[in-house]
């Protein structure tokens, strides 16, 4: 197999920018473990930045129920991958999501799916937490959303300051969450409990 390289017509734009890549910062570009690397670059890329093609209130669909309560509902430990729009490095973590129903309820499943529609693309942690947020505030028409995202940031742990340890926390109330104390206070409790 001949290896790709830089203006290669075989390859697609996005992979030709790759090849380009790998020729400037490796000294042997052309050996067999990167001879397939820009279509595996292009492809993984692809998925990582698959939110941009799905919009919340079709995910959430029909899953919409009739609310047969005004409780607090809490999905805690949602994981989620997404990459930083500075660097393109990971960042992964956990989502906690809360909301008290107004009319309906939703499906449990559909909350992880939009903490993943919006993770899946560039991304910064403070606009994921509120796009996450409001997402779920314009589509469930709930009396109030919480959402706390704790994650760890590859950009501030391989480079740059170098903190292994370092996590990032972020958060977005909207609603009773962000009005009444109490609804906040048991949120935070049920997140720490």
């Amino acid at each position: 197999m001949t290896p790709p390289t830089p203006a290669d017509p075989a390859l697609t734009p996005f992979q030709d920018a790759v090849a380009h890549m790998i020729t400037e910062l490796d000294p042997e570009p052309r050996r067999e473990g990167l001879l397939q690397t820009p279509r595996r670059v292009e492809k993984a890329f692809r998925f990582y930045t698959s939110g941009y093609a799905q919009d919340p209130k079709k995910v959430i669909g029909d899953a919409l129920f009739e609310a047969e309560t005004d409780e607090m509902v809490v999905v805690k430990n949602i994981e989620l991958y997404s990459l930083c729009e500075h660097h393109l490095a990971p960042f992964f973590g956990k989502a906690h999501v809360a909301y008290i129903p107004g009319k309906k309820i939703v499906g449990l499943s559909k909350l992880a799916r939009v903490v993943d529609i919006f993770a899946r693309r560039l991304q910064v942690q403070e606009r994921l937490t509120m796009q996450i947020a409001q997402a779920l505030d314009d589509v469930l028409e709930p009396r109030g959303v919480g959402v706390v995202i704790e994650a760890s940031h590859l950009c501030m742990m391989m480079r740059g300051v170098e903190k292994q340890n370092s996590s990032t926390v972020t958060s977005c109330l909207l609603g009773l969450f962000r009005k009444d104390e109490r609804t906040r206070g048991e949120f935070l409790k049920l997140l720490r409990g």
